[in-house]
């Protein structure tokens, strides 16, 4: 990953405005709808404050495809291509919440394993919670949340206000944005 600033994250944005989603990749992503409308509808961090789940469903588009089978060359696991360690930090924070959820167990949770992260239901429930911990700590900034996603959450220029300087995360801050723009207005999951 190289360092690069603001008009780089500009041209990658404009890379990725017109990028449409083939209706492949929509039925794709429609096997998992159920699980992402139900993990989306909790407030994690902040009473009535939820994950929008068609962020979580360009997010999902973006990194993975829709391929729960999914792994990147730096190791990232499943639909929301998550970090072991990142996955399992969340998993614990969130089986020692007192909310119950449907398709994933406190057990699973508190004892995740790395073969979990191919679990979808798994997968989204740990997808939409860090989201919603990234959308607290950084205002909702979409640039920012993604950052965190793809960089880290305590990747230095996330503590000045900017997002990574890294072309991959710009380039991913792109794909997001524009997939989620186009899910919104095409109303893909009514």
């Amino acid at each position: 990953m190289t360092n690069i600033g603001w008009a780089d994250l500009d041209q990658s944005l404009k890379k990725f405005k017109n990028k449409k989603i083939e209706q492949n990749d929509i039925e794709k992503l429609a096997r998992y709808d159920y699980l992402i409308r139900y993990f989306a509808d909790f407030s994690y961090f902040v009473p009535k404050h939820k994950v929008n789940p068609d962020f979580i469903r360009a997010l999902i588009l973006a990194e993975s495809g829709a391929n729960p089978r999914a792994v990147s060359n730096r190791k990232a696991i499943g639909l929301g291509q998550i970090l072991y360690p990142t996955g399992k930090t969340a998993a614990r924070e969130l089986s020692k919440s007192r909310t119950h959820f449907r398709y994933v167990s406190k057990t699973t949770l508190k004892n995740l394993k790395k073969r979990d992260l191919f679990d979808p239901a798994v997968n989204i429930l740990l997808t939409c919670y860090l989201i919603a911990k990234y959308n607290y700590k950084f205002d909702g900034r979409l640039d920012l949340v993604v950052s965190a996603w793809n960089a880290g959450e305590n990747t230095e220029s996330l503590n000045r206000g900017k997002h990574a300087p890294f072309r991959e995360t710009e380039d991913l801050i792109g794909k997001i944005n524009n997939f989620f723009i186009y899910l919104i207005r095409h109303r893909s999951f009514p």
